[in-house]
């Protein structure tokens, strides 16, 4: 990556303390880039450690029983040593973030343009009329109709798709340099996905904001993303530019999440490929690679011995055994 990356996370690491249970490292020695006006996606099964790995970035994990270890430099400055107060100021005006479920992440009971204008009061030092008219600009800017009617509308008494929508206009409302988006269209049709991840791509190119988009699905990032991590047990195991992941991946279990993709090309009656057992079906990572009791392509070493993360053909791998580049290649031209 580039010296000039926007934002830096170096050896990120997430354990969850409780009393009376185990340590749990939810994420595990992570670092990656991204550069102003990139798209990078996090992309992995539930509890693979995409969004605890959101949340620290942004601050937003719980003081007592969350140790977050590693640096997160955002330009020349350590989020991880910055204060509560000083965290607040950055989250808004500099890092915006968009979460999975807008019903649940907005307030039920405070309209949706009150919900706008006290960040743009807050973050912007506008005066609420004049905020009021940028909230009715925003909503306009990420496509919801009749703008000015909407400000004085609840979250309920709007659909699925414009809840979302409002949510990244707050996101938005402070221009933040760095945008993540968290799961944004998990709840939503395939049609109004559609609709979110376009206007996520075109905020990007018309405003240079760099995104982080963490999904489960790869198939969402696939006309999204610049560069995609696929994370599995905390860790990265595998890192590359978008088409070189969907062309020739290397990773067993990258593999398994392309499998899994429905294919429009298909004959009909055929059965999606899962990737066997789960993700608590997995090994310490100090001690072997976590993925090989799922993996079928796991040797005796992959058991015994934890692969590191190293260079592979352009991109990063963490895997003993990969696969091969000529049956990656076939298998990604088929997806």
């Amino acid at each position: 990556m580039s010296h000039q990356a926007l934002l830096q996370v170096r050896d990120l690491s997430v354990v969850f303390r409780r009393k009376g249970t185990r340590p749990f490292a939810a994420v595990d020695g992570v670092s990656f880039d991204v550069e102003p006006g990139q798209t990078v996606g996090l992309v992995g099964e539930s509890g693979s450690g995409k969004s605890v790995t959101a949340l620290a970035i942004m601050g937003l994990l719980p003081k007592r029983g969350a140790e977050v270890r590693g640096s997160v430099r955002f330009e020349d400055t350590d989020l991880l040593t910055l204060s509560d107060r000083q965290l607040r100021d950055r989250r808004g005006r500099d890092l915006g973030m968009v979460f999975q479920d807008p019903l649940s992440s907005l307030n039920p009971v405070i309209p949706i343009g009150l919900q706008i204008t006290e960040v743009l009061e807050r973050h912007r030092g506008m005066a609420r009329k004049e905020a009021r008219g940028e909230a009715a600009e925003l909503l306009d800017r990420v496509g919801i109709p009749d703008p000015s009617r909407r400000l004085s509308e609840y979250p309920h008494q709007l659909s699925g798709g414009m809840r979302q929508r409002a949510l990244i206009a707050i996101a938005l409302a402070c221009r933040p340099r760095l945008l993540i988006a968290d799961e944004p269209t998990t709840a939503l049709d395939v049609t109004i996905q559609a609709q979110i991840l376009a206007l996520l791509s075109d905020l990007v190119k018309s405003s240079g904001t760099a995104l982080i988009m963490i999904t489960h699905d790869l198939g969402v990032v696939a006309g999204l993303c610049d560069e995609v991590n696929v994370m599995y047990g905390g860790r990265v195991v595998e890192r590359a530019e978008r088409h070189a992941l969907f062309n020739a991946s290397r990773h067993p279990y990258t593999h398994g999440l392309l499998a899994s993709i429905p294919r429009l090309d298909a004959p009909r009656g055929d059965k999606l490929v899962p990737i066997k057992g789960s993700v608590a079906d997995n090994i310490p990572w100090e001690h072997a690679c976590a993925f090989a009791p799922r993996c079928p392509n796991a040797l005796d070493r992959c058991r015994e011995v934890t692969p590191e993360l190293e260079p592979d053909n352009g991109g990063m791998l963490r895997c003993h055994n990969p696969v091969g580049p000529l049956m990656a290649t076939n298998q990604g031209a088929n997806q």
